[in-house]
């Protein structure tokens, strides 16, 4: 089964999808929504090429404006920064709890100690003494 890339690119007004399928030479058309690409692509290559529209694969290609794919970038290592410092923090309060439950404090002590319920300085604990176990 033959696989053809689709490009799909922000027009200049910004109110439709510019496409273009490389491996066509003149395949070219414009979809208003960019659910709609797939479909657009597929009539589009299956009258450029008489090949039935099942008898391939479409992929679609978004490309994105540089401010809006700079952004998406960005996004993305500051959600990776976060998922670290909420790994980092969880770390760093079953620590806290242990030490202060090695003290001999009941866990309701513990729970206010820390800010936390009763519930939440059992699960601490307990997540504690399993990751040292």
């Amino acid at each position: 089964m033959r696989d053809y890339r689709v490009e799909a690119e922000l027009g200049q007004s910004g109110h439709w999808w510019v496409l273009s399928v490389p491996e066509v030479p003149g395949a070219h058309s414009q979809a208003r929504r960019l659910s709609h690409v797939e479909d657009i692509a597929r009539e589009l290559i299956s009258l450029m090429t008489d090949a039935p529209p099942e008898s391939f694969t479409v992929r679609v290609d978004v490309k994105l404006p540089d401010a809006v794919r700079r952004d998406l970038e960005q996004s993305a290592a500051l959600r990776a920064e976060a998922a670290r410092a909420q790994t980092e923090a969880a770390q760093l309060s079953r620590h806290a709890a242990a030490l202060l439950r090695s003290q001999g404090l009941p866990l309701r002590d513990v729970g206010q100690a820390l800010g936390v319920s009763f519930q939440r300085a059992k699960q601490l604990v307990d997540e504690a003494d399993k990751l040292a176990s």
